[in-house]
């Protein structure tokens, strides 16, 4: 348990700005840019992001696509759907889970030893933070566990006080 404790960090920042292989960006089923996260990514990456989605055919909810981190620090970007809170016929925590799990695949396909995740679907999409913050960590746990996935670190970044400490406490109890 304490190798794994040290693969899972909390931090608090822009998540554009983080020297790591890959950042995931909680996008819309479009991948062209929206609000929040997916703007701010969207803008940091350049034209270039928005050139290379347009020729993924958006992504399902759950799902994730790679696309390259082109002006960001970080070589890739891993596009994810979170499900929108209370509109998934209760199926919000497996997609929410999805999220995270197809997120890793990505990585793992592309040899990424380093990834940040935001808070996906904390947002405008409405998911309580407590409860996507665990779902978020039991699902990375169970898939280093399970895959033996060769990644060094996984960042959760949270962008408020707030969140940080939610990640920061579930962390603390692993």
């Amino acid at each position: 348990m304490r190798i794994m404790e040290s693969k899972l960090v909390a931090l608090k920042g822009d998540i554009t700005k983080l020297e790591v292989h890959a950042i995931v960006n909680a996008a819309n089923r479009s991948l062209l840019g929206g609000g929040g996260v997916d703007g701010a990514i969207h803008r940091a990456a350049g034209r270039e992001l928005y050139e290379e989605c347009k020729t993924l055919g958006g992504c399902r909810t759950g799902e994730a696509k790679i696309t390259k981190g082109y002006k960001l620090p970080a070589k890739y970007v891993i596009h994810t759907v979170g499900p929108i809170y209370g509109r998934e016929n209760n199926r919000e925590a497996e997609l929410l889970a999805n999220c995270y799990k197809n997120s890793l695949r990505r990585a793992v396909e592309n040899n990424i030893k380093t990834i940040a995740f935001p808070s996906i679907s904390t947002g405008a999409y409405g998911y309580p933070i407590e409860e996507a913050s665990k779902i978020a960590v039991t699902t990375v746990k169970k898939f280093l566990d399970d895959e033996k996935a060769h990644i060094e670190k996984i960042y959760f970044v949270a962008f408020s006080d707030a969140d940080f400490k939610v990640y920061q406490n579930l962390l603390s109890d692993v």
